[in-house]
């Protein structure tokens, strides 16, 4: 650590001091979507981000909407400070939406500039990269002093951002600050940061991607905006004429394969640690734009997570331990571990049959306040096993406290059946138990049996009363049948399901679901009896012979 702050030291102490032209010396656009309703709430002075929506308005005048530390909780407010909302607005393409973009910039650099949060390098950086990036869309055609105090700002913030290289954070957000390096590198005309940020980069892939290609928060949704960052890089790096480390080629092509692992039959992403339900549209772009080939891996070793697919259904599970965190956040409240977007979900598991999700997680809502957040991170949020009303993973604002430290899994395949037997020891220190998951899917894909097993240590106390969830899809149609041995679940497609047990007692109760906005759901509670340690279920196809449960 002393060796990188005198090496900063020394970078900051032989820099020139940045010459600011009157326009960026190359124009790029951003290549990402945005949405035009979110662009209209903006319009009304309210800004959404993962769902949560408060207000971000410059005609108020009030310092509590958008930029201050009053105005709502820190994910949302760097959001806020990072400007990709510029899409958004961008998606509309009415004057009204560009003066709203110029507006909402005029008061964040007199009202917001200062914040300590803005100053974060991985939001100064975001910034950077959208200013530039919707730079003809906002900026190129207002009047001369506005063009200069964006320029002045965002020189100034680059400066910072390349000085603070390599990045603290573990998490996505170091590559979110070696691109806004490199963006602002290329529009500058600065050789020494683009220097700077390109010896970085090849340690930041090693650092950010698993051999793989997961990345290293264990989240399909960073993988997805990590993906995009690795595009933007490649991009910037080609359109400047410089050749980029042979590594990122690498990366991008395993990163792009290991997305498709997550993927459901709707084409969007499973909802495992913060992951909400991004379009299949913007799956499918970011894919072609990283010329990612090829067919869905089964299985991503080193991040943790299988596929077993037959026929149209396919199960996606979590069977990997909780990704490294960081003692503290950093100084502006923003967390710095791998760990910032993990729930206590270990050993979940979605299912989905064609186009139909059948059994999900309730999604996520990371821009909430934490009651809300957090409820939405907890094991019960997850259709695994919870023990004694007891997360498998302690929550914690900046990621994660206890936590599973050894998480095992094994699969085989023979005739087109797939098993998969995993465990995780999250409830070792609380209550002496091991918890095994074993998964069985039938080569025709119309059974998917389980077996959920709690092991106690010799000598452990008795175990308290244990429950799986399984959350359904909010299109999914449940009823109990009348001699409650099993529930009668119906797809969308009018395709019939029956989820039966041996073990336990079947019930029906609320749920909720946040792939995009709250919906209101069901889930079906399997509670085992006293003294049982196992419960065996089977999800069947109505008409598919319906094996019994496993065991």
């Amino acid at each position: 650590m002393r060796d990188l702050l005198r090496g900063t030291r020394r970078f900051l102490s032989g820099l020139k001091p940045v010459k600011v032209p009157d326009a960026p010396a190359r124009a790029f656009r951003d290549l990402w979507p945005g949405d035009a309703a979110r662009g209209a709430k903006l319009l009304r002075g309210e800004f959404e981000w993962l769902g949560t929506t408060r207000r971000l308005d410059p005609v108020s005048g009030d310092p509590a909407e958008g930029w201050d530390a009053a105005s709502g909780p820190v994910a949302w407010r760097a959001a806020a400070h990072g400007f990709a909302w510029l899409r958004d607005l961008r998606a509309l393409g009415t004057d009204p939406a560009r003066m709203r973009g110029r507006d909402l910039a005029e008061d964040w650099l007199l009202r917001g500039a200062q914040e300590p949060l803005a100053q974060a390098p991985e939001v100064a950086a975001a910034r950077v990269s959208a200013w530039l990036g919707h730079w003809d869309f906002f900026a190129a055609t207002a009047e001369d002093g506005f063009r200069r105090k964006l320029l002045v700002r965002l020189a100034q913030d680059a400066r910072g951002v390349v000085a603070a290289l390599p990045a603290e954070a573990m998490h996505r957000g170091a590559l979110v600050t070696l691109k806004g390096a490199i963006a602002a590198a290329v529009a500058l005309e600065e050789e020494s940061w683009m220097q700077r940020a390109l010896r970085f980069l090849p340690g930041e892939l090693d650092r950010q991607f698993h051999p793989d290609g997961g990345q290293v928060e264990r989240s399909p949704a960073q993988l997805l905006l990590a993906l995009q960052d690795l595009i933007e890089i490649r991009n910037l790096l080609h359109g400047a004429g410089i050749n980029a480390p042979p590594l990122l080629a690498t990366v991008l092509e395993r990163a792009g394969q290991a997305l498709r692992l997550f993927r459901h039959g709707d084409g969007g992403l499973a909802h495992f640690n913060g992951t909400r339900e991004d379009g299949a549209g913007l799956v499918d772009l970011v894919l072609t734009q990283g010329q990612a080939r090829g067919r869905a891996p089964l299985l991503l070793e080193e991040t943790g997570f299988h596929r077993l697919q037959a026929g149209r259904t396919v199960v996606i599970a979590d069977a990997g331990a909780p990704p490294p965190g960081r003692a503290k956040d950093g100084p502006t409240g923003l967390p710095r571990g791998a760990d910032r977007t993990s729930h206590a979900g270990t050993l979940a598991f979605e299912m989905s049959v064609g186009r139909d999700r059948l059994v999900v997680n309730c999604g996520a809502a990371p821009a909430a306040e934490a009651e809300w957040r957090d409820a939405l991170r907890a094991s019960a949020a997850h259709s695994t096993l919870v023990l004694a009303d007891t997360n498998s993973s302690e929550l914690r604002d900046e990621g994660l406290g206890r936590r599973p430290e050894r998480v095992e899994a094994d699969r085989h395949e023979a005739n087109g059946a797939q098993w998969l037997e995993a465990s995780h020891d999250g409830w070792r220190k609380p209550f002496g138990a091991l918890h095994r998951r074993r998964l069985y899917l039938a080569e025709t894909g119309d059974d998917l049996r389980g077996e959920d097993t709690l092991e106690v240590s010799e000598g452990g106390a008795p175990l308290p009363a244990f429950v799986l969830r399984f959350h359904l899809h909010p299109a999914v149609v449940a009823s109990l049948q009348q001699d409650e041995s099993a529930v009668l679940l119906r797809l969308p497609s009018g395709q019939g399901w029956r989820l039966r047990a041996k073990g336990a007692r079947l019930a029906i109760e609320d749920s909720v679901y946040l792939g995009t906005e709250a919906r209101r759901t069901s889930q079906v509670l399997l509670q085992a009896e006293a003294g049982e340690d196992t419960i065996q279920w089977a999800i069947s196809r109505v008409g598919a012979g319906e094996a019994p449960p496993a065991g």
